[in-house]
């Protein structure tokens, strides 16, 4: 009974005394590592498309957004207002004239600067394209880190779904 006594107490010993390597790590969560946040940047900018402009805005990204090499920048353009709520849209985004027509808001960007335009065919009859189409036109310009895009699975077509990433 000795024997069986010291048998277990030893085999207990050793079992809680014991420590193995530590795993490898796991991935960051929303919050990053060391402590660094993965959050995205915002702005909203209020744009007229005009045959004077070309139908195309430049913007500047403005100085107090983190803007890295890496980062992802997205545009949605404001398509609607539904009971008090923001109706967004991703870019690029068609839009049909009638049966036979249509035109694209698109984007592109740089470091510094997002253009945002009105794009067709090069016989499209711009005159097709409605003023409420045209002017007044608000559009949010986001930036997603590339590492909060990696480290999640965002649906970047999805307005609600990458807002829940942005400051």
């Amino acid at each position: 009974m000795k024997k069986i006594t010291f048998l277990l107490l030893s085999l207990t010993f050793i079992l809680t005394a014991c420590e193995g390597d530590p795993g490898p790590p796991g991935p960051p969560g929303s919050s990053g590592q060391n402590g660094v946040n993965f959050v995205g940047q915002s702005f909203e900018v209020n744009l007229d498309f005009t045959s004077s402009n070309n139908y195309a805005e430049t913007v500047e990204i403005p100085l107090d957004i983190d803007l890295y090499e890496s980062d992802m920048v997205l545009v949605y353009r404001l398509v609607d207002v539904v009971d008090g709520y923001d109706v967004w849209k991703s870019l690029p985004e068609t839009v049909y004239v009638n049966d036979t027509e249509e035109f694209q808001y698109n984007f592109e960007h740089n470091f510094d600067f997002v253009t945002i335009f009105i794009e067709s065919h090069p016989t499209f009859d711009y005159n097709l394209v409605l003023d409420d189409e045209r002017i007044n036109q608000i559009f949010r310009v986001v930036v997603l880190p590339v590492d909060l895009i990696n480290s999640n699975d965002i649906d970047i077509n999805n307005y609600g779904e990458v807002m829940n990433y942005v400051e």
